[in-house]
């Protein structure tokens, strides 16, 4: 019935675009000089429409639709990797915000002395992960260091993971509780009393697989418990795709390490300002723009590049 509503939704959608060139080529034809201003309004909305549309064609893959779980790393550079982390977090929550997703955190491990080590976050909303799933690999980062004394360059590299979230009746995901081990600890870092002086923080180790994954953001230990499962849910689900198809898929690509020469794109700060996606070779000179969350062009790209 899902799946039923929202083919409807998407046909309706068209429909209704049909409708609208329909009613302005009629227009026209009227030659009318008084409704020139509105008619070339309307062409106007329409060519970003067919636009917005066209895109939507390229995200036909089985999750696309879907929700996603993007999970940020720090790879080589320290402190300056850790505090890069951070920028791509909040990078990606704005971009999340303009296009009206719902976010939250499931798992956070502060930085030592600035940024975050890693970050689990639920990505919820229409193509979430068709979106998203073109920013998976290794993001590097060249700026003048603020950590660096006498302030010098440094480079600083992120690994970004982008998974669908499986639903609990995926068929590719079946897991057995008697295979997974459950251990229970306190929380470190941020989060008040509650969160560190109490045992609310969750591990979880699929013991065939021997995957592990850990929530510690809420206060509640039922909460970390079920955001792990999710998480757990979505590896599994990664891990089957990639067994059913006997290669490394789409959903996940080849595994690369966050250090030089392995980076998908890079944002230079210093001596220049630019940021370069090396796949598709789209760049874009406002780096303040895009660590603001303008990603469309960069993500549209590459969906165009994995069309052709």
């Amino acid at each position: 019935m899902k799946d039923l509503a929202d083919l409807r939704e998407e046909i309706s959608v068209w429909k209704k675009l049909e409708k609208r060139i329909s009613d302005a080529l009629e227009l026209a034809e009227l030659c009318d000089p008084s409704m020139q201003n509105e008619l070339e309004a309307e062409v106007a909305e329409i060519s970003v429409e067919l636009s917005r549309l066209e895109i939507s064609t390229l995200l036909g893959g089985r999750y696309d639709r879907g929700n996603a779980l993007l999970t940020i790393n720090t790879g080589e550079g320290g402190t300056d990797a850790q505090d890069w982390a951070a920028m791509l977090e909040r990078m990606y929550l704005r971009w999340c915000e303009r296009r009206g997703y719902s976010t939250e955190i499931l798992d956070q491990t502060e930085g030592e002395e600035a940024g975050i080590k890693s970050v689990s976050i639920a990505v919820t909303g229409a193509y979430a992960y068709g979106y998203l799933r073109a920013e998976k690999g290794v993001h590097r980062l060249v700026r003048l260091s603020p950590y660096d004394s006498a302030h010098r360059r440094h480079t600083s590299f992120a690994q970004v993971e982008v998974l669908p979230e499986a639903v609990q009746e995926d068929p590719l995901v079946v897991i057995n509780p008697d295979e997974l081990k459950i251990d229970i600890y306190k929380s470190s870092g941020a989060g008040g009393q509650n969160v560190q002086k109490n045992a609310t923080a969750v591990r979880i180790t699929h013991i065939p697989t021997g995957l592990v994954v850990s929530c510690q953001n809420e206060r509640s230990q039922l909460q970390n418990r079920e955001n792990a499962m999710r998480v757990l849910r979505a590896r599994l689900l990664d891990l089957a795709q990639i067994a059913a198809e006997k290669h490394l898929s789409d959903l996940r690509g080849a595994y690369q390490k966050a250090e030089w020469g392995s980076q998908i794109r890079s944002y230079v700060l210093h001596p220049y300002q630019m940021v370069k996606d090396h796949r598709t070779e789209y760049e874009v000179g406002n780096t303040t723009a895009v660590l603001d969350g303008d990603l469309d062009g960069f993500m549209e790209a590459w969906l165009r590049m994995k069309k052709e």
